[in-house]
């Protein structure tokens, strides 16, 4: 039997930022995982490189059944304490336009600088040790895994959600969540590309790897302004992945195919100026050629010379390229999504310290609880901000 002050189930962004902290304030701290590597969804985030953080971070970038949950953590943690965190270890990292960071090199400088510091505080991690019963024991908990057993005053739930399987994902922390009696919240798949229907997949069945830059709304009037990609599935790129989260089986989105300029005007323009053109080559100058020839093939755009269209067809074929609505089948599940939508419910949680309000010494980090970040290093922030605020508390 192993005593420790502080056992964390999960060695992720979350749970690491955590030990080290509780290490820093002079607690034993023991973290348990069962991959065979720390950090394997940090290590294979943002194409191997890792988007940590996102400098634009606010409580508004989080979907959660309570708005103001994550504000008390973004706000003692910031986007720029984690910077000065990396900084002080000399990462090398290069910003994006929408305010994005990641490693220059690649994920495991930033898996390197986690360790680094649950080492210096003196934390110890244990690989490939899975969790098989939790139980409340008189001053804390007994936790037992595959091959040892612990007791803790302290007990952290930093297993994370059910996305990507093939690393090893499991609803272990939902499942604890449950046994001591605290609401846990429907999951589904975020940050996810879209699958089409049979008839939609065959339309634009030959357009795989066309990205275009849009803006993408759901029926709450949610949007955003990014790339789509067509894929042979069905539709991904940044705006879908972000759309996702506010998606529900049944709906459509709508999406403005040409959101930098007004179709009308540019026909019209077109007709004074290049009458004698075919619509679908002109049309061919601001969206793919291939996308241009299947709206040709389904009738939407007229195949004849520009000055030949008539107010109401320049109406209609504008209204259906600045509104174009498809209906998503579904998503491609929680194999590729990014994150988990859903979780611990939060009103079970105190936003301070993460402690679950039923139960004294049980916290939950991370994307376990019901906060999904937008996509763009924000979900990575939370975990880093809740693993802190968590780190001050056990």
């Amino acid at each position: 039997m192993i005593t420790t002050d502080v056992l964390i189930i999960g060695a992720g962004a979350a749970g690491l930022m955590c030990a080290a902290q509780a290490g820093y304030r002079g607690k034993s701290v023991v973290v348990v995982d069962m991959g065979k590597k720390p950090a394997r969804k940090v290590l294979i985030s943002g194409g191997g490189r890792c988007n940590f953080t996102n400098e634009n971070t606010t409580p508004e970038n989080y979907l959660c059944q309570n708005p103001h949950f994550a504000k008390s953590a973004l706000s003692r943690y910031s986007a720029q304490d984690f910077i000065d965190l990396v900084d002080r270890h000399g990462l090398k990292y290069h910003h994006k336009t929408l305010g994005q960071l990641f490693c220059d090199d690649s994920a495991q400088d930033l898996v390197d600088i986690l360790m680094t510091e649950c080492e210096w505080a003196g934390v110890e991690v244990n690989l490939r040790s899975e969790v098989l019963s939790v139980t409340k024991i008189d001053d804390g908990y007994s936790v037992t895994t595959n091959d040892k057993s612990y007791q803790c005053k302290s007990l952290v739930v930093a297993s994370g959600g059910l996305t990507m399987p093939k690393l090893g994902a499991t609803p272990i922390g939902y499942k604890i969540a449950e046994q001591f009696d605290l609401n846990v919240l429907e999951t589904l798949a975020a940050l996810v590309p879209f699958t089409l229907h049979e008839h939609d997949k065959q339309r634009f069945d030959g357009l795989s790897g066309i990205s275009l830059l849009t803006e993408v709304t759901s029926e709450d009037g949610t949007s955003f302004k990014e790339n789509i990609l067509f894929t042979h599935r069905g539709l991904s790129g940044p705006a879908i992945l972000q759309i996702s989260s506010f998606w529900r089986a049944g709906q459509a989105v709508t999406i403005n195919l040409l959101p930098e300029c007004n179709l009308s005007e540019t026909l019209i323009q077109w007709q004074n100026e290049q009458g004698q053109k075919s619509v679908k080559n002109l049309l061919a100058t601001l969206l793919p050629k291939r996308f241009v020839e299947v709206l040709v093939k389904d009738g939407i755009i007229a195949d004849k010379p520009i000055k030949q269209l008539n107010h109401p067809e320049i109406t209609a074929l504008s209204e259906y390229l600045h509104a174009w609505q498809i209906k998503p089948n579904g998503t491609e599940g929680y194999r590729t999504a990014e994150v988990t939508l859903g979780g611990v419910d939060t009103d079970e949680l105190s936003s301070k310290t993460f402690e679950s309000k039923k139960q004294q010494g049980l916290f939950f980090i991370g994307e376990v609880i019901d906060v999904t970040g937008w996509l763009g290093g924000y979900n990575f922030q939370f975990c880093w901000a809740s693993g802190y605020a968590c780190g001050q508390a056990v």
